[in-house]
């Protein structure tokens, strides 16, 4: 009779055995046609030689369609072994689930602790217990073994089970529970005959353990293969989570409050009243994942490129960009109004958004313009780490652009005064006996139409066209940088030093923000993207005439590890705790003058559809935003829902006629006291900025920054003129004092017109010839009569257009300071010829940039820099000055 039970357990085991692995497999077949380029995967660290166990999870994992990584060390591991492999295949992104197969000795808290808890398939982590006794189901699984005795004791009811440390009646029990590590030290006279053992050592496959022919242990060898079905059903349960956890998920954000003072504090003072969040918490309340954040200590944290590929099905939010009218020493406020803008919207609206700003460039922080994290109660924080290197990304520009300035250099030098024999042997040398060429190589062999890959067969003049690039240094437009404001280095002479054997030339620094690789940074769409625009980079021309690229040098490749991490976007946030963007920084006068292309992308799939994304052009709307439409746009293929022209009531004075401004002198009362007149006569200029807007078909919000001495007259004079001239609304804002609640009426507007029609449009076609580009930006942008080329000018486009590059699109190098290139011209200049002093080319950014009048790309400083206020506490490591 017990012969016929034992036979009947053994049956129904091998029965839920398979029917576990049938419904896994159902289950997971299910997940992969959902999915079909998702291919699960298992890791198992084993360090102990069972090959039975190994084979046995093998088996399980076929059956049900796993992939199984086992991972096997040597016996005698250390601890510290093991959790260094755990902690290796823990960021392992191709693995969804971590298993440890280890001898007793091993499991201990620090090991079975070392595993993610979301790769935790056999339960065994603090976390994973810790909610498992609490009765969160969902968010736990039970560990296999625990799951195959449950089962084993389903059909015994009635029956008396004991878990051995319980207690020491075993001789009253039916079934004996072994959690032991020594079930041997059991004494089988404690045990009445007849009893049911199930053993849960970590050696149940072996079959070491011996209780005796008067006890049934069938049940025994039955729970590893159990518990083992077991772990694949949790492997499969594990994937199902991973698969959830990678769709959107909806914001959970916790705003911070704020308590605004009258007086307004200072910028710093405000900032360091706030406590922020840790950035891993603001990460996870927006539905970013653990793995696609890289922290920068507790406040900033680079985001993955990843995370566009796991919401890439994600509709996308809608996308608000803030320009101005012409800038004025008065300051217009426009990363104060996007700040204010997406305060509102979360913080007071509760509807999900972001802003993406460009991080600034020392040279204005510790020059005239000083920091550009917002200001008031509308700012970025900690501003000081916001203001001062953040992630280092200018630096990486900085080292890579110098690293192209210095391999031009050599180059030149090395094909002077080496053969072609010479040069050949040390750009293609002999290493460890062998000869061949790098990646790179190949790539510059196949462009020359030389289609070899062995060294020894090239012939001479294969070898002379491969070794020289023949670079005219008349024609080298690559320069040095550095990210300080140093007008001394606007022209520099190198190669003074006898080493150099006689090769000087006369070169230049230009600050680190113009380098094109920043360009590039900012408008690239991915890590293979911005490799290929960096090798397209054309530096000089050869002495035929022919562009010479940074490619043809042989750097790309070193180019790109060194932006690897530059080319993450840094998440940061608001004084309300919302989240912001910070990455890249051109200037609007030299460059497009945009934040980057990925951060947009980034912040529109994680607000969702219902969501916005506010980001800032650099100027006034015919710099930044004509570069953002006829540039940024093209390249990210993104449309933009509505442009926030910001404007202030004494910048336009100032375009009415106001008198000059000194900084750090009093206002005059032109500027203190009400003058409807004068301001009346400024809106011009927001009327033409209003016109500009409109060229391309966005609706316009005119956000109307106020200040202390305005008027409420001439508040509702400047809304007035701004909605005749064609503004959806004009709206007073209050956020500088106020926060987010006094940019709630904007907010409100804004989402009011991101409803309306859109009919975005370019400004010109690609295909059009690069001097009427020009002159089509020049007259319906500018208001410019016409252009005029110097003959430098029209030699560099009729070059650029024989090489090819005439299809790229414009970026106007001008003064921000005016319509016009003349600085001193306000309001809506007229009648001007704008003259085009030259035209050069960023071929890997994309564009061509024409050169208006007298452009520098290397600030100086003034008389009193910034740097005069800026300090840092020894005591409390606090800066001081930074505004």
């Amino acid at each position: 009779m017990l012969g016929r039970f034992i036979l009947l357990k053994i049956f129904l085991l091998l029965l839920c055995c398979s029917k576990i692995t049938e419904n896994a497999k159902k289950s997971l077949a299910s997940l992969k046609r959902e999915n079909p380029r998702f291919e699960p995967t298992l890791a198992i660290i084993q360090a102990h030689n069972d090959p039975m166990t190994q084979e046995m999870n093998k088996s399980f994992a076929r059956e049900i369609g796993l992939r199984v990584i086992h991972i096997c060390l040597a016996e005698g591991s250390s601890k510290d072994e093991v959790v260094n492999e755990i902690l290796r295949l823990n960021e392992d992104p191709n693995v969804q689930g971590l298993a440890l197969d280890l001898p007793e000795s091993l499991y201990s808290s620090k090991v079975l602790n070392a595993v993610k808890p979301e790769k935790d398939v056999d339960g065994v982590s603090d976390v994973n217990l810790g909610r498992l006794v609490r009765g969160d189901t969902y968010d736990c699984l039970v560990p296999p073994t625990v799951c195959a005795v449950m089962e084993l004791l389903e059909d015994l009811g009635g029956k008396t089970v004991l878990l051995v440390g319980a207690g020491r009646a075993l001789q009253h029990a039916d079934v004996v529970v072994l959690g032991s590590t020594k079930p041997d030290d059991v004494p089988v006279s404690w045990i009445k005959p007849g009893t049911t053992i199930i053993s849960c050592s970590r050696d149940l496959l072996s079959e070491k353990h011996n209780y005796g022919q008067q006890n049934n242990h069938a049940a025994e060898n039955a729970v590893g293969p159990l518990a083992i079905a077991m772990r694949m059903q949790n492997m499969v349960k594990n994937t199902e989570r991973w698969i959830q956890s990678q769709h959107y998920r909806k914001w959970d954000l916790r705003c911070l409050k704020l308590q605004p003072l009258t007086p307004v504090p200072s910028d710093i003072e405000i900032s360091r009243a706030q406590s922020p969040k840790a950035v891993d918490v603001l990460a996870k309340e927006i539905g970013l994942l653990t793995d696609e954040i890289e922290i920068y200590g507790q406040t900033k944290a680079k985001v993955r490129l990843s995370l566009l590929e796991r919401l890439k099905d994600q509709p996308d939010g809608k996308y608000v960009l803030v320009a101005g009218i012409t800038p004025t020493p008065l300051g217009e406020g426009k990363s104060t109004v996007t700040i204010g803008l997406v305060q509102a919207l979360t913080a007071h609206l509760n509807i999900n958004s972001f802003a993406c700003l460009r991080q600034p460039s020392q040279g204005p922080t510790f020059g005239v313009k000083g920091g550009a994290a917002g200001g008031g109660y509308a700012q970025v924080i900690p501003m000081e780490e916001f203001n001062l290197h953040l992630t280092g990304d200018i630096h990486a520009i900085t080292a890579a652009n110098n690293l192209l300035a210095a391999a031009i250099d050599a180059r030149i030098l090395h094909e002077n005064t080496q053969s072609d024999k010479a040069l050949y042997s040390r750009l293609v040398p002999v290493v460890n006996g062998v000869r061949g060429f790098s990646a790179i190589q190949l790539a510059r062999l196949r462009r020359l139409g030389i289609n070899k890959t062995d060294p020894g067969t090239l012939t001479e003049e294969e070898i002379s066209k491969f070794v020289r690039l023949d670079i005219d240094p008349s024609t080298i437009t690559w320069q040095r940088v550095v990210d300080t404001n140093d007008r001394f280095l606007r022209k520099i002479t190198v190669g003074q030093a006898n080493t150099e054997k006689g090769f000087v030339r006369q070169a230049q620094f230009d600050i680190a923000v113009a380098s094109e690789i920043m360009a590039i940074l900012a408008l690239t769409t991915s890590l293979q993207d911005m490799k290929e625009r960096l090798g397209k980079m054309v530096v000089a021309n050869d002495k035929k005439g022919e562009p010479v690229t940074a490619e043809d040098l042989g750097v790309t490749g070193a180019l790109t590890v060194l932006m690897k991490d530059a080319i993450k976007p840094t998440l940061m946030q608001t004084l309300e705790g919302t989240p912001v963007f910070v990455h890249a920084g051109p200037f609007a006068n030299i460059a497009h003058g945009n934040s980057s292309v990925l951060a947009d992308k980034i912040a529109l799939k994680l607000v969702g559809e219902k969501g916005f994304v506010v980001t800032e052009a650099g100027f006034g709307a015919d710099i930044g935003m004509e570069k953002f439409f006829n540039i940024k746009c093209r390249a990210s293929g993104l449309v933009p829902s509505v442009v926030v022209l910001v404007a202030t009531v004494r910048a336009l004075k100032m375009h009415g006629g106001g008198p000059n401004v000194t900084a750090g002198a009093p206002l005059k009362k032109e500027y203190t006291e009400e003058n409807l007149q004068l301001v009346a006569d400024g809106c011009c200029n927001l009327q033409k900025q209003i016109q500009i807007t409109q060229l391309f078909g966005v609706p316009v919000v005119v956000a109307l920054n106020v200040f202390k001495t305005d008027s409420p007259a001439e508040v509702d004079l400047v809304c007035e003129i701004a909605k005749r001239s064609g503004a959806f609304d004009a709206v007073p804002c209050n956020h500088w004092s106020a926060g987010g609640r006094g940019a709630v009426k904007l907010a409100q507007a804004v989402e009011k017109a991101a409803n309306q029609k859109n009919s975005f449009k370019y400004l010109y076609s690609l295909e059009l010839p690069i001097v009427e580009k020009i002159r089509i930006i020049a007259q319906k942008v500018y208001g410019a009569q016409d252009i005029e080329l110097s003959p430098t000018a029209q030699s560099q486009v009729d070059r650029y257009t024989r090489q090819g590059f005439g299809n790229l699109p414009i970026c106007m190098a001008k003064t921000h300071l005016s319509l016009s290139h003349q600085p001193e011209r306000k309001g809506v200049p007229t009648g001007f010829i704008l003259p085009i002093s030259d035209v050069r080319a960023s071929i890997g950014a994309g564009f061509i940039y024409p050169l208006v009048g007298t452009m520098s790309t290397m600030p100086g400083l003034p008389t009193r820099p910034c740097f005069y206020d800026i300090d840092l506490d020894p005591v409390t490591e606090q800066v001081k000055g930074l505004f």
